[in-house]
């Protein structure tokens, strides 16, 4: 994961002028959103005061902000169409995200909504039972240690918002990674691995509504897939790294 940078442009507008002001930034979007260093952006407006405006805007680096977008051919355009509202800036600034940072409680996380610790738990025994008895898998699994299940469900929890647990007994991402360093895990093998858990999720009783399923999905996906990069030959072990917390959205793409 790299560190962006988020810039903050808080504007004045007077309230006659708004619709004019929205319209032009309607417009700036289409270079921002052409931007490769663009990764988000949100106009929002005040709702005791509107005449206030911020404009948010997530940057994969303050750097690539400003000698990447800004020496753009995207930056022309983009400044037309603000140029005539940039006198009524009150603040532009990039902060850096802190490690202060979460959800509330108004959506559930995808540890909740599954069923909490149980459900992992069901899961992950479910699964091995038929990792052990697939001819593509058992192999691999011949050795596994009789707690590797719960090690798994514990992770898995972690991974979709529930308790660092993993974390806590086991170790972070690293630790994880570690364990399938020279393993030469095949496309096949993954393959089977991420179908047999999708069975298994289903044998265990795990909700099968459309949003959860692909989410959960999106994380198998993900995950074997970097357990396949980890375990070739190639693969340089990352630094030591949290567990990372899956959610109900998308992962934004990785840039090394």
């Amino acid at each position: 994961m790299t560190a962006h940078t988020v810039e903050y442009i808080r504007y004045r507008i007077p309230e006659q002028q708004s619709a004019e002001f929205l319209a032009a930034y309607t417009r700036a979007a289409v270079q921002l959103a052409a931007a490769p260093q663009c990764m988000d952006y949100e106009l929002a407006r005040c709702e005791e005061d509107f005449e206030h405006f911020v404009l948010r805007i997530t940057w994969t680096s303050t750097e690539d902000h400003l000698e990447g977008f800004r020496k753009s051919e995207l930056f022309p355009d983009f400044l037309a169409e603000i140029r005539p509202y940039i006198s009524s800036i009150e603040e532009m600034r990039h902060y850096k995200p802190t490690a202060v940072r979460g959800s509330g409680a108004a959506v559930p996380t995808l540890y909740d909504w599954a069923g909490g610790a149980e459900a992992f738990a069901r899961l992950t025994e479910v699964f091995y039972d038929k990792v052990l008895k697939d001819e593509v898998l058992a192999p691999v699994f011949a050795d596994m240690a009789p707690e590797h299940a719960a090690h798994v469900a514990l992770w898995l929890g972690e991974v979709f918002g529930g308790p660092a647990a993993y974390s806590e007994t086991q170790g972070g991402h690293g630790h994880m990674v570690a364990k399938h360093l020279g393993k030469g895990i095949t496309e096949a093998q993954r393959r089977r691995w991420a179908g047999l858990l999708q069975d298994a999720a289903d044998d265990a009783g795990l909700p099968t509504d459309a949003e959860f399923r692909s989410a959960f999905v999106a994380y198998v996906e993900w995950g074997t897939r970097l357990a396949v990069y980890f375990s070739g030959p190639d693969a340089v072990a990352p630094g030591e790294q949290p567990v990372p917390r899956w959610g109900w959205g998308v992962a934004p793409p990785y840039r090394g």
